[in-house]
């Protein structure tokens, strides 16, 4: 490579005054997609590395735990790619069934029309066209973010390829008896009227009352119990009343029954244990139909299950004068019915409890027994959960396998059909005269046959994700190549829902002929936390805290974003961020840039390194930290510790080379230096690595600041820096870190006098030789602005610093500058410090228990550690003295 274009006067000069992201990330970007750089290849020889996109929502937009997701995998795929592999980021979108038809209905009601004023079919067609004009918004943002997706394989779970392999999987289950249609309890939204998932019903706590009810005789002498509820309106539906078998209070009414109070009907008492007869009067309400619970307990008593609300959530065949009101409505009004025949015992107002709510709309859900299409999970559950007992696929964190475990070994049968018209239609068809017969995407029902209206759940189709986007059912160069896919990254809110189900599914297609022997649908899972604001809080609507991180690309530019979040995800936790932190991280994207542009007009050149004997101290010293560094980087990733990698760069970069190394490069560029060409390959040679080891992370500045130092096509494509194999010269990084300490204590001495960082001060460095640091001296008074004594120099102020070797002693002349007050209050500082860890040190020696105890070494240490404070104290008050303070 060469350094810059042979028509440009100084690489630097290919380069704006200042870093502005706005001006050069949406250029860069469509270049790299031009370019074909995240376009994959199943043919190539190099090792295949994969990644699938968690399908957003085609409703949505990037929120900030999107850009966390994006960012984390979009940094995983340049490494990769950067090391050699043939990399898949597959992206899509999810078709998101009640989110999309909700938003589409709405936009009907503005106009005064609902879906079924058009009919299934007009409705649909009008579905696609909102997806067509509003589906690219996300895309849009993906690009702003820098996403190395390949565009060419973009897949969406409502197109032609995955809606087949959604009709085969289904089939392949239903054929095996793993899918079956049943009666059971859903939760359901009477806005939606249909089912909805566990994971779209978010509990809130709400206040309520708490009502408690007399059930039988309003004689205390006769069979009667009490029983609370604080859903007075679903005692339409009681069938039974449960207590405790072993409970004294009711022993003589087990297996009697009582007049229901308002229809009349005989109910039983029986006794489950599932009831804690501590809890409140050791009586329960049992209402089969409308809450999990009672089901359970009505299934394992044959108790008979009445449904007393239709889908809209109002009173229905229940046979009271309450039929055709709102739920709600009918609380109030058979609550009021019971006060007045005297059966209302007492009641909590307000009562604090949790109460489910519909994601999407908004209303209380309500549990209802419906018609529903499930699968069986038992041997799927089974098969995810051995995948990774088996070490098939890697959770990390490992924390989060007992969560894990506890799910999928315990998962309930799964409600995969929705009331609703956008999404995979059911395959499912009934004939004329009662037949039920499932028909696969090659297949036609008969004529007169119609098929079932409801869709599946939107999580059945993005279950298949990881090997329906490479061609699934058939087989294809992709799955051969990329499946299973090498990690999946996603937060660990969903670990139960949609991660369950690609596990179940992909281990449950293991070894078929499109997918060979393959086990799991990713070998790693990567669960990250969530991204909260500033203060710890959770990011919502409702609070109004939540942070648009396209707002952050505006302000602060994509590396800024991208860097606050990748420098804040480890695995499992969850990371605060606020504007300080994009703040931060634009700092240092602007710190990079200047740094860079400040090497290359000072002559850093791309090239050959010297013979290590021919470098200085500080080249060999600050090699030795890029192969640190490059170690611990490479580790953190390996192992998904983002912030560990993201730290020990940033770190690196401000800490070492820019405040340290650039300025000691200084000293070696000087004109007539012999170690001035050296240091220009040093230099060049450790920002050209460090940009590499960045750009996974800060594509967008780094790629620009690479192209212009090192001429190269593209730091997307720049090989991943590899291990120098040379052994790190501890006697350089010694003599290095001395020099820090002295120039670190001279600065120190200088701010405490109040001298200005610009003034220079006539200084002798006494005993340098016996420090090894004569080669360092140079260095020393050009970063701490020290003059060579003249012959008429006379110290009027020194200082002592113990460095690894010995003490050295920097006498200054200070004289009309130095301020004796402040010098005193300093040294009085220091002298208590030493005077603290003496009598520290002292107290432990002098502690005979802990001497019998101690191993020998660590008595030594405290024996040298005693020694050195001991010295300082004679420093200091002979200091003191002869500034007249002692």
């Amino acid at each position: 490579m060469t350094s810059a274009p042979e028509n440009s006067q100084n690489p630097a000069d290919a380069l704006p005054k200042s870093w502005d992201p706005s001006a050069v990330e949406a250029e860069l970007y469509q270049q790299w997609v031009d370019a074909g750089y995240f376009e994959a290849d199943p043919t190539s020889d190099k090792p295949g590395y994969s990644i699938v996109l968690p399908p957003p929502n085609v409703t949505g937009s990037l929120h900030m735990g999107h850009a966390l997701d994006h960012t984390l995998m979009d940094a995983l795929s340049r490494r990769k790619r950067m090391q050699g592999y043939e990399v898949l980021w597959l992206p899509g979108m999810d078709h998101a069934g009640i989110a999309t038809q909700t938003v589409v209905e709405k936009r009907l009601a503005a106009d005064g029309k609902k879906k079924e004023d058009l009919g299934r079919e007009a409705f649909i067609d009008k579905v696609w066209q909102w997806k067509a004009e509003s589906g690219g918004t996300i895309q849009g943002q993906m690009r702003r973010i820098g996403d190395g997706v390949d565009w060419s394989r973009d897949r969406f779970t409502m197109d032609e390829g995955l809606s087949r392999a959604v009709q085969v999987m289904f089939k392949r289950l239903y054929d095996e008896g793993l899918i079956y249609r049943a009666e059971r309890l859903v939760n359901w939204s009477p806005v939606l009227q249909t089912a909805i998932s566990d994971i779209e019903v978010k509990f809130e706590e709400v206040e309520g009352e708490l009502v408690s009810l007399r059930y039988g005789s309003l004689n205390d002498d006769e069979p009667h119990v009490i029983v609370a509820t604080t859903r007075v309106e679903t005692m339409l539906g009681d069938t039974a009343v449960a207590v405790h078998p072993e409970d004294e209070r009711y022993k003589d009414i087990i297996g009697t029954t009582l007049e229901h109070p308002i229809t009349g009907r005989q109910i039983p008492i029986i006794a489950d244990d599932y009831v804690d007869p501590e809890f409140g009067t050791g009586a329960v309400k049992i209402t089969p139909a409308h809450d999990p619970n009672d089901f359970e307990m009505g299934l394992r008593h044959d108790l008979p299950m009445p449904t007393i609300m239709d889908k809209a959530g109002r009173i229905a065949d229940s046979g009271t004068r309450f039929d055709g009101m709102d739920r709600f409505e009918a609380r109030v009004a058979i609550r009021e019915e019971l006060a007045a025949q005297g059966r209302v015992v007492a009641e909590k107002r307000p009562y604090l409890h949790s109460v489910g709510h519909s994601e999407r709309s908004g209303e209380t859900i309500e549990p209802r027994l419906s018609m529903q299409w499930w699968v069986k999970v038992d041997k799927l559950a089974k098969a995810a959960g051995d995948a990774v007992r088996n070490g098939h696929t890697v959770i990390h964190p490992a924390s989060q396998e007992p969560r894990w475990f506890d799910w999928v070994d315990n998962m309930h049968d799964w409600c995969i059909s929705r009331q609703l018209w956008w999404g995979h239609r059911i395959p499912i068809w009934y004939g004329p005269n009662g037949e039920v017969q499932c028909f696969g995407p090659d297949e036609t029902a008969p004529d007169g046959w119609e098929q079932d209206p409801d869709v599946l759940d939107t999580w059945f189709s993005s279950g298949l994700w990881p090997f329906s986007t490479m061609g699934w059912p058939e087989k294809t160069p992709e799955l051969d190549k990329f499946y299973p896919t090498s990690v999946l990254v996603t937060g660990y809110d969903i670990l139960f829902f949609w991660v369950a189900r690609m596990m179940m599914f992909g281990t449950y297609v293991s070894g078929d002929d499109a997918v060979h022997q393959a086990q799991v649908p990713f070998r790693d899972l990567f669960l990250h936390g969530l991204v909260r604001d500033q203060f710890g809080k959770k990011m919502s609507k409702s609070r109004g805290n939540g942070i648009d991180p396209l707002d952050w690309v505006e302000r602060f530019g994509a590396d800024a974003l991208r860097f606050t979040l990748a420098r804040g995800a480890n695995p499992g936790g969850d990371l605060a961020v606020g504007e300080d932190h994009a703040q931060s991280s634009r700092n240092f994207a602007n710190k990079l840039f200047n740094a860079t542009k400040f090497a290359l007009m000072n002559g850093a050149v791309i090239g050959e390194l010297p013979a290590r004997e021919q470098l200085t101290d500080a080249d060999r010293w600050i090699l030795d930290r890029l192969e640190q560094v490059r170690t611990e980087v490479d580790a953190a990733f390996d192992h998904y510790e983002f912030s560990k990698a993201c730290e020990a760069l940033y770190h690196f970069a401000w800490d070492e080379v820019c405040d340290w190394y650039l300025e000691l490069a200084k000293v070696q560029l000087a004109e007539g230096s012999v170690h001035a060409d050296g240091t220009k390959v040093v230099l060049g040679t450790v920002l050209d690595q460090l940009l590499r080891l960045l750009h996974p992370v800060i594509p967008f500045v780094t790629e620009t600041l690479w192209k212009v130092l090192t001429g190269g096509e593209s730091v997307v494509i720049a090989s991943w820096p590899e291990t120098s194999g040379v052994p790190t010269d501890d006697t350089a990084a010694q003599r290095v870190a001395d020099l820090q300490k002295l120039v670190t204590e001279i600065r120190r001495f200088r701010s405490d006098q109040g001298l200005k960082p610009s003034q220079k001060v006539a200084a002798r460095l006494v005993d340098v030789e016996d420090a090894d640091l004569v080669a360092q001296v140079p260095a020393v008074q050009s970063l701490a602005r020290l003059t060579e004594p003249e012959d008429s120099f006379s110290a009027t102020a020194s200082i002592e610093v113990r460095l690894s070797r010995a003490t050295v002693t920097v006498e200054l002349d200070t004289s009309g500058s130095i301020d004796v007050g402040a010098e005193i209050a300093r040294l009085r500082k220091d002298l208590a410090v030493a005077e603290k860890e003496l009598a520290g040190t002292s107290g432990k020696l002098s502690n005979e228990a802990f001497l019998a105890k101690a191993p020998d070494q660590v008595v030594e240490k405290i024996r040298g550690r005693k020694q050195i404070a001991e010295e300082e104290i004679a420093r200091i008050t002979a200091r003191l003295k002869e500034l007249g303070a002692a």
